[in-house]
């Protein structure tokens, strides 16, 4: 099934099911308010909210709607838990390489992953508001699970079955402050504002085929300005699945019903063509782009975001049909 928030003026909107095109949708009151809600309470409230689903696919739903992205917030508004991993290690690869630094051995063994800010999510459609354009403005796109309760030392296939939700996210970055942050040895902080997710969440069993092994097997695009820069795989070279991120984070606690846990920047290694290396999938991130520029050419040539720049990020199905919606967003200075 597909679930979405809609605005309503609170903090946590209200919780609605959202037919298989995106095309109605239906207020899931009288099931359950809120999406935390019924991720605290999965086995008693999913059941009803799949009848409702099915009923609006149907076309029979009574009171259903046309369903609007924009009156979407993120599907879970404020999170008790967002963890966003770099499962992704050709990503990590590309920028260590254009600084000339190895890729520890313990990268391909051991999950990298940073504790984000979960009390301010945005919408979809909601713009990226930023102090100043010098901290140097990046989207990010990737995949996101949302998990019900796991224990502490699940293995990775238990892990798994914790796994509630999937969506897309941007998780926005501010490049320049990133250097200063990580030179203090205590990580990400200033330089991770507030992260935007897809209109809506789904269920694994949508994906179908595509979901095998933890992994999400389709394309997932990123159209910045109106062009069309990433067109990244995101099941092959995914170092670490779904459930191998969520273990990590179970080795020393539980992970709680409503945790975020993010792929980090979905990334697909280049190819030999003609003697030269060269990465006809694009990037789904303008840090990638930039060290392939720095590793075939000695240096970056594209800048960051500016003010005004929009970002486009959506994952289709086989048939061309969008799965989560689009993430569609523009940056706008801070206005104070």
């Amino acid at each position: 099934m597909k679930l979405a928030t809609y605005k309503d003026g609170s903090r946590d909107g209200q919780l609605v099911v959202v037919s298989r095109d995106l095309s109605t949708a239906h207020y899931a009151t009288g099931i359950a308010g809120k999406l935390q809600q019924a991720l605290d309470d999965w086995n008693f409230i999913a059941p009803q909210l799949e009848d409702l689903y099915q009923t609006l696919n149907s076309g029979k739903a009574r009171h259903a709607f046309p369903f609007d992205p924009k009156m979407c917030m993120a599907p879970l508004p404020r999170a008790y838990q967002w963890a966003d991993g770099s499962a992704y290690i050709n990503h990590v690869e590309l920028v260590r390489a254009a600084r000339n630094s190895e890729v520890p051995k313990t990268f391909y063994t051991d999950p990298l992953m940073y504790q984000g800010g979960s009390d301010d999510f945005i919408g979809p459609c909601d713009d990226v508001v930023c102090v100043d354009e010098a901290y140097g403005i990046d989207f990010e796109a990737e995949i996101a699970v949302i998990t019900g309760d796991v224990p502490m030392r699940a293995t990775p296939d238990e892990a798994l079955e914790g796994i509630r939700l999937l969506m897309l996210a941007n998780d926005v970055s501010l490049r320049h402050l990133i250097p200063d942050e990580l030179a203090k040895g205590f990580g990400f902080f200033q330089s991770k504002p507030a992260t935007a997710f897809s209109p809506v969440a789904i269920t694994p069993d949508e994906l179908g085929e595509a979901w095998q092994g933890g992994r999400v097997h389709l394309t997932l695009q990123s159209t910045w300005n109106g062009r069309k820069v990433g067109m990244c795989e995101a099941g092959p070279d995914m170092t670490f699945h779904f459930g191998q991120l969520i273990a990590h984070i179970c080795k020393t606690r539980n992970v709680r019903a409503g945790s975020i846990v993010g792929s980090g920047t979905v990334s697909t290694r280049g190819v030999e063509e003609n003697g030269k290396k060269e990465w006809p999938k694009g990037y789904s991130c303008i840090a990638e782009k930039r060290a392939i520029e720095t590793i075939l050419d000695g240096k970056p040539s594209t800048d960051f975001m500016k003010f005004g720049d929009t970002i486009r990020i959506e994952m289709k199905d086989k048939n061309g049909q969008s799965l989560f919606g689009a993430i569609d967003q523009q940056i706008v200075g801070w206005m104070g």
